[in-house]
């Protein structure tokens, strides 16, 4: 995987590109997005004068706006999505159907069908379309997945999937189910399960089955209720075994623990924070009591995937089918949800 570099670009190259929400996230993918050189013209709009305040000190030039019809009025080449989750399938849509290319916050919709719509959509204008799914990129992961691909570990038979976290979202949408999607599991989980398929290309999901809790009480059936807690056990077609756990304010001694290892005949991989951090992170080859390290901090991942986007974008703005890999994510946390 190749990433880009920092470096001014020519006018030509340079797109015009609209960020709808500019909080912490939204902000954090303006200033990556702004450093590679190749954003010609920024458009903002957010319902936070104070945030609004703060984009303009990353990308003085920039125009505000006040709605997203406004945005979309406005002459771009695509548009950065960071909103509640339960309006990014309906803005992404609507983009979409104006011919603009969209990067969008994980989730990309609440369920796989509303996936797979703007999927379809995207598909039918050739418009580029990508998903913050940030983790997939960070260089601990990528030597993860080649070594996996490689074969170096053997026939995989075993994945663990952590993520802990001992803080909840501050945010009170997250805990609205009708806004979110879900809890823990659509905010933490689609991370681990998204790394998990990728870095073994894409198996097939057999057997499904979750269990999902609220403040320590187990949720079954129809529920209103966000999660805070969810375990899940994935059986993939080509015998793989992934268990997955992920959770909000667990007591977990830190700030968090995440954690992806892969089993293998011949090895183990385990791509893992360090010291409770959420940004600092190692990948360690696991042989007998030995252990060997493969890559350590820094890396500046967090913004990379933002920064591929755009580069993709400057390069070809056409429908890449990579995207279709997140229906396969959608369609196995419906299916974690439906068997609780």
């Amino acid at each position: 995987m190749a990433y880009p570099i920092t470096r001014p670009v020519s006018q030509e190259i340079g797109r015009r590109i609209a960020f709808l929400g500019v909080g912490w996230i939204g902000l954090s993918r303006l200033q990556a997005m702004v450093d590679t050189g190749l954003c010609r013209k920024v458009v903002l709009c957010d319902p936070s004068d104070q945030r609004i305040a703060e984009a303009c000190r990353t990308a003085p030039a920039a125009e505000c706006v006040s709605s997203f019809d406004a945005l979309l009025d406005r002459d771009l080449d695509g548009v950065v999505i960071a909103t509640p989750s339960a309006l990014h399938a309906e803005q992404a849509l609507r983009a979409i159907d104006r011919g603009l290319a969209v990067f969008c916050q994980k989730p990309l919709a609440r369920s796989a069908d509303e996936v797979r719509t703007v999927i379809a959509a995207a598909k039918a204008r050739n418009v580029l379309l990508g998903v913050d799914l940030s983790y997939r990129h960070a260089e601990g992961v990528r030597v993860l997945r080649d070594r996996v691909r490689g074969g170096q570990l053997g026939r995989i038979f075993d994945v663990e999937l952590v993520f802990h976290n001992a803080y909840g979202p501050d945010k009170a949408w997250f805990y609205d189910k009708t806004l979110s999607g879900g809890g823990c599991l659509m905010d933490l989980g689609i991370h681990l399960v998204d790394l998990a398929l990728d870095v073994l290309d894409w198996p097939e999901v057999g057997e499904v089955r979750g269990a999902l809790f609220a403040e320590g009480r187990r949720l079954t059936g129809a529920r209103e209720v966000t999660e805070d807690f969810a375990s899940a056990t994935i059986s993939l077609a080509n015998g793989v075994n992934v268990r997955l756990a992920c959770s909000w304010k667990l007591n977990a001694g830190c700030d968090a623990v995440i954690e992806a290892s892969f089993h293998g005949t011949e090895a183990s991989a385990s791509f893992r924070n360090l010291a409770g951090s959420f940004y600092d992170f190692e990948t360690v080859l696991l042989r007998g009591t030995s252990q060997e390290r493969l890559v350590a901090p820094p890396d500046e991942w967090g913004g990379r995937a933002a920064r591929l986007w755009l580069t993709q974008l400057a390069a070809d703005p056409g429908y890449d089918p990579e995207i279709e890999h997140m229906a396969h994510v959608a369609e196995t946390l419906d299916r974690i949800y439906l068997s609780t």
